[in-house]
Parts: C-alpha cells; sequence; structure tokens
C-alpha cells in the first residue's frame, strides 16, 4: 500500500468527481472553493497526474483521473460498511450471510439452496436480488459472500470467481384446475391452445423450453413471461396458465399453490451454482453450502 496516499485528499477528489465541480463538492461539504481546489492539487501532485482538465465552464476528468475514480469508488463503497463489519465481527450473537441472487433463478428454489445455511441458529441473512453480471461484479469487490444462479460464471481472467454445481432439477409441467383437464387432454400439442405461462429469456433455463417446444413442433399459447418463479406460480394458481417448473418444487407448488403436475418437459434440466470467491469460501456458512451437494 502506498503510505504517501492521503485519503482525505482522495475523498475531496471523490465528492468533487461525483459532484461534477469544485463549486458543487464544496457545497455538499460545507467548506471553500479554494480548500477544495487545494486538496485536489495536492493529490494530483502526490499521484504526479492531473486528475481534471477544463472542459467549458466545468471539470472533466482526465484518463488517470477516471482511473483513480474507480479506485476511489471501491474504496469508500467498502468504508460505508466499516461501522457494520467492526460491529458484526466483535458480535458473539450473529454470523452475517450476503447473499446475492440472480434474477434468472427460480425463487422457489432459493429457501432450499440456502438450507443448510439456515441452520446456523445466529444467522443474519442479507439477501440481494440484481442482474447476473451486476451480482459477479459486487461479488469481486467483496460486497457479496455468495452469489445463488442458474449459470456458472464465465471465464474471465480478470474475475477470480469459482462455480460450484449445487445440483439439478428436471422440469415438469404444472396447471391450475380449471385447465387441467383441457391441457391433458393431447399434450403436448395442446399447448398451443391453452394459455401457457413461462419463464423470462433472464433465465438459462427459458432457451431449453424453447428447444423442447421445437422438438415437438409446439407453438405455446403464450400469454405470460415472469423473471419470478413465485410470480408465475401466483398468476398460474389464478387460473391465468399452465407453466413449467422445476420437479423438486411439485410438494410447494401443489399443497402452497393449487397447482396439479401433469406431464414431465423430458429432457430439460434446472441447474443451480453457488458462486464465490477464494476468499469468500472461506466463509463458514458458504462452504457449509458447497458441502451440502442438492440432488434435484
Amino acid at each position: 500500500m502506498n503510505q504517501e496516499l492521503n485519503y482525505k485528499h482522495l475523498y475531496y477528489f471523490w465528492v468533487t468527481a461525483k459532484e461534477g465541480g469544485m463549486s458543487h463538492a464544496a457545497a455538499r461539504l460545507g467548506m471553500a472553493v479554494q480548500t477544495i481546489s487545494a486538496q485536489v492539487r495536492l493529490l494530483e501532485q502526490s499521484l504526479g497526474h492531473a486528475l481534471f482538465k477544463p472542459a467549458g465552464r466545468g471539470l472533466a476528468l482526465t484518463d488517470a483521473g477516471h482511473a483513480a475514480l474507480q479506485v476511489a469508488e471501491q474504496i469508500f463503497h467498502l468504508g460505508e460498511h466499516l461501522h457494520t463489519a467492526v460491529r458484526d465481527a466483535t458480535s458473539q450473537s450473529t454470523v452475517r450471510l450476503v447473499v446475492g441472487i440472480s434474477d434468472g433463478l427460480a425463487k422457489l428454489a432459493v429457501r432450499e439452496l440456502l438450507a443448510p445455511a439456515l441452520e446456523e441458529p445466529r444467522l443474519r441473512l442479507v439477501c440481494h436480488e440484481d442482474d447476473f453480471d451486476d451480482l459477479l461484479a459486487d461479488l469481486a469487490l467483496h460486497r457479496l459472500d455468495v452469489v445463488l444462479s442458474d449459470r456458472p460464471a464465465p471465464a474471465n481472467p480478470n474475475l477470480k470467481l469459482y462455480s460450484h454445481a449445487m445440483g439439478a432439477s428436471p422440469l415438469g409441467w404444472y396447471a391450475p384446475k380449471n385447465l387441467l383437464a383441457q391441457v391433458s387432454d393431447g399434450f403436448p400439442n395442446s399447448l398451443s391452445q391453452v394459455p401457457v405461462l413461462l419463464p423470462s429469456a433472464h433465465a438459462s433455463v427459458r432457451m431449453r423450453i424453447d428447444q423442447w417446444f421445437e422438438q415437438h413442433s409446439v407453438v405455446p399459447n403464450t400469454v405470460g413471461e415472469f423473471e419470478d418463479s413465485a410470480l408465475l406460480a401466483t398468476f398460474g394458481s389464478s387460473g391465468m396458465g399452465v407453466f413449467p417448473a422445476s420437479e423438486r418444487m411439485r410438494e410447494k407448488l401443489s399443497q402452497g399453490y393449487g397447482m396439479q403436475w401433469f406431464a414431465p418437459c423430458e429432457g430439460v434440466q434446472e441447474h443451480f451454482y453457488a458462486i464465490g470467491t477464494a476468499r469468500k469460501v472461506q466463509h463458514p456458512l458458504v462452504q457449509k453450502l458447497l458441502a451440502a451437494v442438492v440432488v434435484g
């Protein structure tokens, strides 16, 4: 670490870059513009590069400024969590686990995937749902302990991520009672007539479902697409349509949503992955998740 770096100077630069100028930064910090300017100038002298350049009546970041801002973003984002990290580290009452949940993962499966961690009596669970790529970026920056997803992390030499398969489950077709007889008659061709609900394209299993339709020469009567499997099941249970879902959710869909399983979606499986970094895999609850192989 560069011991000559003054983090107060870096903070003034960061605020200036975020606010778009010295005057706005001074107003936010309640300081004189001259003071902000002097602090930023000292940082530039320390780094040996100009971080801002004139742009009309304002300022713009130089290439060095963009690089400095990217590092400053990481530093001060981590700083925002300092109090929480210290509190959790010294507290004997909680074990904190921060989980990223990919928007393409069936949410009905999340609790089952996290079941080994839920056995921890002192658990403090924090779940974030977001786009897959954004979650991987947060994981690389150690903002998350683990990411649950329906696909492995892509190969990227700049991101030291490790994907651990947690099992797979075949898909089956489910119907509300008002559509069960109609869809069962002449299945799978009946899917061209009966209203069908599907996972959105965010789910990797959607491509395999579309291939299944092609293999059976079926053009589905699609009336709805959902990113959230629980939302899909909610609309399905209202009688809106039939839908494919994991076989492992069969009991939950039957008892919790009143859905009836009526046929397998042969050859189509939903996969589950836990993605971590070498550092985060050391988290005891992440190790517990990876040790529990989930059988579909």
